[in-house]
């Protein structure tokens, strides 16, 4: 199936062509088939797209925040409406299961739209009383902001930060990754249609050059990065270079503490979407199941016999639960943790083979601290299962990572749970569930993980600024 679209980028509300940009082959994951074939955006390109929005976000930024809003939840409501053709497109972007697809990537988009729509109007400024005279504060628009999107959830993450930028009165220029070009295209279609104006969210196709084109470009206000730490080290140490505003939500090795009094069933299956939903490709996965040894025999027999159970296959079949990874380089990747953890020690419960770019789910038990497989970010259906005592050395040596993106609990105390919780290192946590991110909460990381929020009231803090106005209600009173 070829998916094709008109153009390699989305600028000023049209297609765009430089043919001079350098190739890049969309891939099917699960065929290796090319279904479309891209050019990366050449300096005229990305030149058009930043005079664009530097020009449509004046006006943008003037108008009342409910008519943004409208624009947004339109968006939203189409989204919807293109529901299935959208997952599609998706899964073959990506391998991701139609299941997930369907579900998971753009209705989180649409809801994302949805809420920010309706939450502009509702962002004012406040009143300051100084006795006579008084002050007020404005939130504004930053400018022209950047957003440069993941290969994982390529549409979800292109929604998530055009939402608040664009509720705010901002413009955006949007990267996606080169290996998941295709979703952010059919936002662009999708947001005109909506009756955005032109110019204010527009696509541009590249590999890290484009990226840093971008990130130090002096129209540029403000930098949105989704990606590896090592990426976001390069794109903050360039956003700084020119005192942007950043939001860098980056990669982790996120703690799943399951404690012997917790529930059995939902423990093994949260400990399951946290590694293997998506092929193991999220970001804020679970990756070190911490398990209190008076479970763990236990634990490991029931999660041995539901992972095996995973089907693995057609990503179009709605019967399949688990597709490819994302490209062969990712599954050298992981299969390389999946030998390092063999060779250092670790127990093989279940999975580790691969056939083309699937790799069976994949359980070591025994991992301990030391390892690479626990200490290093995999990004594949690999989990790692590690023993513990004590509620004080679990929390110590769950904080023991550069990490801290996520973590979760699973225990029948609740009081314990919000303890753990509270001691842990991490900006997004559950307790007696997992990865779920809905828009309504706020979603992001510590340390090494990154910086700012998405979602939630929170996200209009990093797509925004507050003007302070002093007023004078009297003769100015100089000493000189």
């Amino acid at each position: 199936m070829i998916a094709q679209p008109n153009a390699s980028h989305f600028v000023n509300g049209c297609w765009m062509e430089d043919s001079d940009g350098a190739l890049i082959e969309v891939i099917n994951p699960a065929t290796g088939e090319v279904i479309a074939a891209l050019h990366e955006a050449t300096p005229a390109v990305i030149d058009a797209a930043l005079a664009a929005a530097t020009q449509a976000q004046k006006d943008w930024a003037t108008r009342k925040p409910i008519e943004r809003g409208r624009i947004l939840r339109r968006a939203a409501d189409l989204i919807r409406a293109y529901g299935e053709s959208l997952a599609r497109l998706e899964t073959l972007d990506t391998g991701k299961p139609l299941q997930e697809t369907l579900v998971a990537d753009w209705p989180s988009g649409a809801d994302a739209l949805e809420y920010f729509g309706g939450l502009a109007p509702t962002v004012t400024g406040e009143t300051i009383p100084l006795g006579g005279d008084f002050a007020y504060t404005l939130r504004e628009a930053l400018g022209v902001c950047v957003g440069l999107g993941a290969w994982n959830y390529p549409s979800q993450i292109a929604c998530w930060k055009a939402a608040p930028a664009l509720a705010m009165g901002n413009a955006m220029v949007f990267k996606p990754s080169e290996v998941t070009p295709l979703g952010a295209l059919q936002l662009a279609e999708i947001f005109i249609e909506a009756g955005l104006p032109a110019g204010l969210f527009n696509v541009v196709q590249g590999r890290g050059a484009v990226g840093a084109s971008l990130v130090t470009d002096r129209r540029v206000a403000k930098v949105s990065l989704t990606g590896s730490v090592p990426t976001g080290r390069k794109v903050y140490a360039a956003a700084a270079d020119g005192v942007r505003n950043v939001t860098m939500e980056l990669g982790g090795k996120s703690p799943l503490i399951i404690f012997d009094d917790a529930d059995l069933e939902s423990a093994v299956g949260a400990a399951m979407l946290g590694n293997f939903y998506s092929a193991g490709q999220v970001c804020s996965n679970g990756t070190r199941v911490f398990v209190q040894k008076g479970i763990k025999d236990a634990f490991l027999a029931r999660l041995k016999a539901r992972a095996e159970k995973i089907v693995l296959g057609d990503p179009m079949d709605m019967t399949t639960q688990m597709g490819p990874l994302v490209s062969a380089v990712q599954v050298e990747k992981v299969m390389g943790y999946v030998e390092g953890a063999v060779a250092q020690g670790a127990t093989l419960i279940c999975g580790g083979t691969r056939a083309g770019l699937f790799v069976e789910p994949t359980v070591f038990a025994d991992v301990t601290d030391d390892m690479v497989l626990a200490s290093e970010e995999v990004f594949g259906p690999v989990m790692a299962v590690l023993n513990f005592d004590s509620e004080e050395e679990v929390v110590s040596r769950a904080n023991k990572t550069d990490f801290g993106l996520a973590a979760g609990v699973f225990t029948a105390d609740m009081t314990r749970a919000h303890r753990v919780i509270g001691a842990l290192q991490a900006g997004t946590c559950w307790i007696n569930t997992y990865n779920l991110t809905p828009v309504e909460m706020p979603f992001g990381g510590s340390k090494m993980s990154g910086v700012g929020r998405e979602n939630g009231k929170a996200a209009l803090d990093y797509y925004s600024q507050i003007k302070s106005v002093y007023v004078g209600m009297g003769p100015v009173d100089a000493p000189y």
